[in-house]
């Protein structure tokens, strides 16, 4: 809970080629205040968008790298933006835009909550890197396949990025913005971004949107 709002939605169970696993995958679109729904809201693009990610040492599951895949998700966020959005590094004071990575006991998977920076609206993200939380087949193949665990860091910070944004769910498996809550394969959903990458390094470069997930961003800031 975050001033007055409560960021709710989960995902707990899942049928995965056959077998059902327990997942935890809270990617969050709307918020409650005094319990009416609150739509989303897109960020103020008139001057430049300062962001932060922090440090994440002593967090469960935390890899140095990681900082940088979030980068690269604010990255693929401002190449689709049709040069609508600068986004800039700044001090956690100053940014409108903050991520922030959580450990197990602090709920949530993937998390956004809104901000209000010297009279600007902002977001915190809040991203748990570690993959026990996703269930045993998940866990399991991120052991064996370091890229897929690197896809799913990247993918939920793209994701909860995308609500910092001003972009809300869809039920559209397609799309980066989509909600587990109406089902589908979450293994594939992830795997699907991992085979389009040979190394790392691709990840700064394969953007993982839907041309929906463009569309609804470009509406909310080529319009201002």
């Amino acid at each position: 809970m975050s001033e007055g709002f409560v960021d709710r939605g989960a995902f707990a169970t899942a049928s995965l080629r056959g077998a059902a696993i327990a997942a935890v995958i809270v990617w969050a679109s709307t918020f409650a205040l005094a319990g009416q729904r609150v739509p989303l809201q897109p960020l103020d693009p008139a001057s430049p968008i300062p962001y932060f990610v922090a440090e994440g040492a002593g967090r469960a599951g935390y890899r140095a790298s990681d900082r940088q895949l979030a980068i690269w998700a604010l990255d693929a966020w401002q190449r689709q933006a049709g040069g609508a959005l600068r986004l800039v590094e700044a001090s956690e004071s100053a940014s409108l835009v903050r991520v922030y990575w959580a450990n197990p006991q602090e709920g949530q998977y993937g998390e956004m909550r809104p901000l209000a920076v010297s009279g600007r609206r902002g977001a915190a993200v809040y991203i748990r890197p570690d993959m026990a939380a996703l269930g045993p087949d998940i866990a399991s193949r991120t052991r064996a396949d370091d890229l897929l665990r690197e896809s799913i860091v990247y993918l939920t910070c793209v994701h909860e990025l995308g609500h910092a944004l001003g972009l809300e769910h869809t039920d559209d498996y397609r799309d980066i913005m989509y909600f587990f809550g109406f089902g589908g394969d979450i293994v594939e959903y992830f795997e699907r971004y991992r085979r389009r990458l040979a190394g790392r390094a691709d990840i700064a470069r394969v953007h993982p949107f839907s041309a929906a997930d463009i569309g609804r961003l470009q509406a909310l800031y080529l319009r201002q």
